[in-house]
């Protein structure tokens, strides 16, 4: 079973904050040795979780609240599909309450998951919905059918139901505060559904509906809104095109009026640039969300959506 502090009753809690103020309030050097027990003990509380890649770990984060301790297997500036597990990460993961990932998307995480996590791990793709598949003539999933696209969390919607579904999970592991859990969840169904709205209405009428992308990150983004992705790699960024694919973009962009190319902050540009030179479309960024660095538009989940938004409104020529 996955290892977890036991919690204190509500009072104990209470006099552990009251410990807690004292300890920050407290001038250097004058804290005492139980105040100092208090604060590590107040640490151990959390309830440990351990998410795959960035947009797990928000959504953890936002429906876990502060009861919950969140690790992340992808650290800020690694491209996820790369990803290369250390000891420390594989020892880990058996003291985690619950571990999520995304089953296709990181073959690493997929391995140490089977291998490490036991009960704990919990597969959030049923949740997402998944019904989107590479483009034709992309990756190749079983037997030979096209790959499924695993990019949901680009869709406030089935993000929200994600996190609905990881808040059902930590009341599994934690029942004596599930209602906290669901209320949060609920908190950010309604904050996803806000931006759901604003995005719905910042696309409604663009110059051109053709989202030419780096890689086939944006399917369930262009879905929702109307949108047709034109990806330039599949739906790995290190699957290179052809020459003939990088020819069949650029007939597309000449035709339909495309005056942008979406670039990423994790992938090399190099083939949108030969577009872009081919066409004379101009570059700009369009971040997948699948981690956050200094190069990133925003700090977190909601405020690089928003940026994507308005650079949306400007590529696509939005009204």
């Amino acid at each position: 079973a996955p290892l977890r502090a036991r919690r204190r009753p509500f009072f104990g809690r209470i006099a552990l904050a009251g410990a807690l103020i004292a300890l920050l309030v407290a001038p250097a050097g004058c804290v005492s040795p139980r105040a100092a027990q208090e604060a590590a003990e107040a640490t151990s509380l959390q309830v440990p979780v351990t998410a795959a890649f960035y947009p797990l770990a928000y959504l953890l984060e936002q429906v876990g609240g502060p009861g919950v301790k969140v690790f992340t297997l992808t650290k800020p500036g690694v491209e996820p599909h790369d990803l290369e597990l250390t000891p420390k990460d594989l020892v880990d993961l058996p003291k985690m309450s619950v571990v999520a990932y995304l089953k296709g998307f990181q073959p690493a995480v997929d391995e140490a998951v089977a291998q490490q996590a036991g009960r704990a791990a919990y597969d959030v793709s049923t949740a997402a919905g998944l019904t989107l598949t590479a483009p034709a003539g992309g990756e190749a999933g079983e037997a030979g059918a096209p790959a499924t696209d695993l990019h949901f969390w680009l869709d406030p919607i089935r993000y929200a139901a994600v996190g609905t579904a990881l808040a059902q999970r930590l009341a599994d592991a934690d029942p004596a505060h599930a209602a906290d859990y669901q209320a949060r969840a609920a908190a950010f169904t309604s904050s996803m559904t806000d931006l759901d709205r604003t995005f719905a209405t910042g696309l409604k009428s663009c110059a051109t509906t053709k989202l030419v992308t780096g890689h086939a990150a944006f399917g369930y983004l262009a879905a929702r809104y109307g949108l047709t992705q034109v990806p330039i790699a599949g739906l790995s960024p290190d699957q290179e095109p052809s020459a003939k694919q990088l020819a069949d973009v650029a007939a597309t962009v000449k035709a339909a009026g495309v005056r942008t190319i979406f670039t990423e902050t994790l992938v090399d540009p190099k083939f949108a640039q030969t577009v872009a030179k081919e066409t004379g479309a101009t570059l700009a960024l369009l971040d997948p969300v699948e981690g956050i660095t200094d190069l990133s538009p925003g700090k977190d989940y909601r405020a690089v959506m928003l940026a994507n938004l308005a650079a949306l409104r400007t590529g696509l020529g939005c009204a």
